[in-house]
């Protein structure tokens, strides 16, 4: 930066800042500027010409009387002749006041884009950088349509000074934040990209900027950026401090410059070359130790510089989701600042291990801290860490720690902040629900919940306990005990009086044989909470008192008596009092058959997806769709890799299975139609609800006939949709995610800074059904929205997919859910196109992402004995049936993400089939509309060489090969 010459001090200008500074009252100060106003605007408009100098102060008078908060009305134009100095003194003040205080609007915008061209093209770089911050700090469209097509010229050109390229980085950096459209880098993508090479630090970290930015827009268009990122970030986390000594801080080599580079690897998926992804895996192990060596300052700055780093990091390894011993490693690491005395690291830590909790490689790990997150949980200071915990705590939570869990979530409860308390009943609610083999447990979950935080208990959760006893028979006598247990005491909350005069009235004689519990009892212990309660709740009670009078009729004329009393016959409320007339008019005309019919238990309800699992949704707000995308991953890495198969059997088995569906979503779930409601089935996921206000935001499905015609499969799977329209996928696609996917059905497919894409899906035989979860993570609504899924050339003949409408808007912050319906034709190798259009902040916006459809989805396990699983496999042997893969391991060589890996890709496991103990035998069949292909497998590891032998035989050469090239991908 020129040196200011000792002339350049302005002494009037620092007259008036003390003049002002001594004033003694606000009037005192208005009327020195108002002189000093009319000083200026007398030499302004005088006959002499101002030389560059007086512009100058004259300029900066009116900059510091304009930020003291009052309006200059004059002075642009002298701002303006300010630019065409060649003083950087002069020139400088005309920038900034242009900065300040010309807006998009002013007429004099088109003398300011001339002179700021006239400094873009002297090659002068004091100048141009003055211009190019002057063009940020505006920002306008004007500027973005004047200057977008010049600024990377100047980025990439050969001779632009780096300290000017980096000017120019953030400069268009600025302009695709306030004009995204008409920033389009075009042929200069290459070279910006390249800019990473750049051996000025400040240049690649400017550009690095500019890059991520672009990626969210453009995946496809920067995705070579990624090796030079992996390349850059290997050479700085592998140097010394004193390598960079002018980009280190505080003994952590360019810890801004790493940050930036790890974010961008975010916005893709591991790199598909082995050196690459190598060499990043080398990147994250190096920067994992060196946040276990010992620090070299005691300064909190050294350590902040470390940590970010790190994080960044991890968070990094979160998002690729596919190294399992860094996963391990990160949540090993992050463990170790749980107990950090520094607050913000506690909540970091607590907060990225709620991710890696629904990773199947990390979810052991991150239970391995269960006790160190609830003794957070219970003497941790601030209420914020505290809600990071209770977040955490339900994310680790599977069947084995269920119990513990929920019982710590209660205890904590009588004391938890009441900014926290609803939420921690929602997830109370829900564990218990979800992991609830014993009912009876889950029936004094949810009555103890009412009694710590009844005020916080929302309808959406009596509503499900009552629906869970009313749907099992077997719990129906030890709830009704319970609630007439809990409804002697002195105090009770009124939602546990709705619970109980619900239960009662629909199972009171279950208990009415003790004489400890009589119907009159009942009937008196209900009616002495009468009085307490609001009006909702005392007409249930007495829907509850006729409900009596048809299981109890010994109690009929004390009941009567009751409706027949003025407080009841006048009531001031419309609803009592009509209840009361009817109820007391059926009970007195009514024939006991014609009360038996029309006072009957309730039935079973129909299933949907549960209210209390949507109203925590909508209460952790859009953008997080992770926590509930994951659920099947985690419970397959818990149960040994069994859950999505469990999640897929026929509806046949699910009516006779005791434990409750995992499946949050309700897809395993049998929907009665329309036309025939018949009784839901006993064993039914809990995860039901008839109370839910807006019935048709749920998906209604209809059962899934099991039977050999595919045909009537697929039209009683898929019900009538109008058909879509689909055009010619000519958009530029993400990174293929089938790999990604190819052993797990759910997780986030897609997320740039506006739109995430998230997946939940299932498949049973040759039919599978996909939700896809469209979330805005702005602020601003998406309008005129539309997804569509292509099918090209051949595949269209393979594979047949409805996709149903999606509503057109999608509210900021809100998410949209739209049902994709699938079948399997024939044997298929490409997948199919998701198209998505729509316009935000008037930009239309197109993406284009592959949907992870990939023929093992439609593989069905098959158990063998070791005698019938060599038969068959001598019996595939001709040449064309076998494929075989010898490759090199990509991943650690873990027995147990390796059985996790070969039943999540849909084969049974066969134990003791294969002599060499080492070794992993499978089983299943493909099943196509057309026909199913027997399929065997042999995976034979060589720890030794870190190699993998892989063999498939099916009786079709083209499935032996497709499978054997996606098992291949995963090892």
């Amino acid at each position: 930066m020129p040196a200011v010459s000792k002339g350049d001090g302005m002494r009037g200008l620092a007259v008036f800042i003390s003049d002002i500074r001594n004033c003694k009252s606000k009037e005192a100060e208005i009327k020195r500027i108002n002189k000093e106003l009319a000083n200026i605007r007398s030499k302004f408009k005088g006959d002499k010409a101002l030389d560059g100098y007086s512009k100058k102060k004259y300029v900066c008078k009116l900059l510091f009387i304009f930020l003291l908060g009052h309006d200059i009305d004059f002075g642009h134009m002298e701002a303006v002749n300010l630019l065409s100095s060649n003083k950087y003194t002069e020139k400088q003040i005309g920038y900034l006041f242009i900065s300040v205080l010309v807006n998009s609007n002013s007429d004099l915008i088109s003398l300011i884009n001339n002179a700021i061209k006239n400094d873009l093209s002297s090659r002068n770089p004091t100048f141009m950088n003055l211009a190019l911050h002057c063009i940020a700090n505006v920002g306008s469209r004007e500027m973005a349509e004047a200057f977008a097509a010049e600024v990377p010229r100047i980025l990439v050109a050969g001779d632009t000074m780096d300290s000017v390229k980096q000017s120019a980085a953030l400069c268009l950096l600025r302009l695709n934040r306030t004009s995204p459209d008409l920033v389009l880098m075009g042929e200069w993508t290459t070279r910006v990209v390249h800019l990473l090479n750049d051996q000025h630090l400040g240049v690649v970290t400017a550009a690095t900027s500019l890059i991520t930015t672009l990626a969210q827009k453009s995946p496809e268009d920067f995705k070579t950026s990624v090796s030079l990122a992996v390349a850059r970030l290997s050479r700085i986390v592998s140097s010394a401090s004193t390598d960079l000594q002018d980009y280190t801080y505080y003994f952590v080599a360019a810890p801004w410059l790493s940050v930036k580079l790890l974010r961008l690897l975010q916005c893709y998926p591991p790199p598909e070359d082995g050196a690459i992804r190598g060499r990043l895996t080398e990147c994250l192990e190096t920067i994992l130790n060196k946040a276990q060596e010992p620090p070299k300052s005691k300064k909190v700055q050294h350590s902040n510089a470390k940590n970010a780093v790190l994080f960044e990091a991890i968070s990094l390894i979160i998002h690729h989701d596919s190294e399992p011993t860094l996963l391990v490693r990160a949540c090993n690491q992050l463990g170790q600042f749980l107990q950090h005395r520094e607050t913000n690291l506690r909540y970091l830590a607590l907060e990225s291990m709620c991710t890696l909790a629904s990773s199947e490689f990390s979810h052991e790990a991150v239970k391995t801290h269960i006790e160190t997150v609830i003794n957070a949980l219970k003497s941790e200071r601030d209420v914020s860490v505290r809600q990071r915990a209770v977040d955490l705590l339900y994310a680790m939570c599977d069947r084995s720690n269920a119990k513990q869990i929920v019982a710590e979530m209660l205890s904590y409860l009588e004391t938890a902040d009441y900014s926290i308390r609803e939420e921690i009943v929602l997830k109370v609610a829900i564990l218990a629900e979800k992991y609830a083999v014993d009912y009876t447990w889950y029936v004094d979950t949810i009555l103890n919940l009412i009694r710590f935080a009844g005020d916080y208990v929302s309808d959406e959760v009596w509503y499900r306990v009552i629906q869970i006893v009313i749907n099992r028979d077997e719990v129906q006598g030890y709830a009704a005990k319970t609630v007439f247990e809990a409804l002697q005491a002195p105090a009770c909350h009124e939602n546990l009086v709705k619970v109980g005069g619900y239960i009662l009235g629909e199972f009171g004689n279950l208990i009415a044989g003790d004489s400890r519990s009589s119907p009159l009892i009942q009937f008196d212990l209900l009616h002495s909470k009468f009085h307490l309660c609001s009006v909702p709740t005392r007409a249930l009670l007495l829907s509850a008192y006729i409900k009596f009078i048809n299981l109890f009729p010994e109690v009929k004329g004390t009941i009567q008596e009751v409706l027949r009393s003025d407080s009841q016959l006048r009531n001031a409320d419309v609803e009592l009092q009509q209840r009361a007339v009817e109820y007391l008019r059926l009970s007195c005309i009514a024939s006991t058959d014609i009360l038996a019919t029309v006072l009957e238990e309730m039935p079973p309800f129909p299933e949907r997806e549960s209210s209390i699992l949507a109203k925590l949704k909508r209460k952790k707000g859009p953008g997080n769709l992770h926590p509930d995308l994951d659920e099947n991953r985690k419970e397959r890495s818990v149960n040994g890799g069994t859950a999505d198969h469990s999640s897929t059997t026929t509806n046949a088995k699910v009516a006779t299975s005791p434990t409750p569906s995992t499946d949050l979503l309700g897809l395993g779930s049998t929907i009665a139609t329309q036309n025939s409601a018949p009784p839901a089935s006993k064993g039914a996921s809990l995860l039901v609800d008839v109370f839910s206000e807006n019935i048709s935001a749920f998906p209604v499905e209809t059962p899934v006939a099991v039977g050999p015609v595919a045909d009537e499969n697929f039209s009683s799977f898929l019900p009538n949709t109008p058909q879509v329209a689909y055009a010619n996928a000519t958009l530029p696609t993400a990174e293929e995610p089938e790999d990604k996917f190819v052993c797990k059905n759910n997780g986030v497919l897609y997320e740039n800074q506006l739109l995430q894409i998230g997946l939940k899906s299932e498949f049973r035989q040759n039919l599978g059904r996909m939700y896809v979860f469209f979330g805005n993570k702005t602020s601003t609504q998406f309008m005129n929205f539309a997804a569509s899924v292509v099918c090209q050339d051949t595949l269209q003949a393979q594979l047949n997919v409805h996709a149903k409408p999606a509503d057109p808007t999608v509210d900021g912050g809100a998410q949209l859910q739209q049902i994709l319906n699938i079948e399997c034709v024939s044997d298929f190798v490409d997948a199919p196109v998701l198209n998505i259009q729509f316009r935000y902040g008037g930009t239309l916006q197109n993406i284009a992402v592959k949907l992870p459809i990939t023929l093992n989805k439609f593989f069905q396990p098959t158990e063998m004995t070791s005698q019938d699983f060599f038969q068959r496999w001598k019996q595939l042997g001709a040449p064309q049936q076998e494929v075989q893969n010898i490759f090199k391991a990509k991943h650690s060589m873990d027995t147990e993400v390796t059985k996790a890996k070969i039943m999540g890709f849909g084969a049974a496991l066969l134990d003791g089939v294969d002599p060499n103990p080492s070794n992993f035998v499978g089983a299943g069949v493909i099943h196509t509309k057309t026909t199913q292909v027997g399929c065997l497998l042999r995976l034979e590891p060589n720890i030794q060489a870190q190699m993998y032998r892989l063999t498939l035989r099916t009786s079709r050469d083209t499935v032996s090969q497709r499978l054997c090239d996606l098992l291949s991908e995963q090892f």
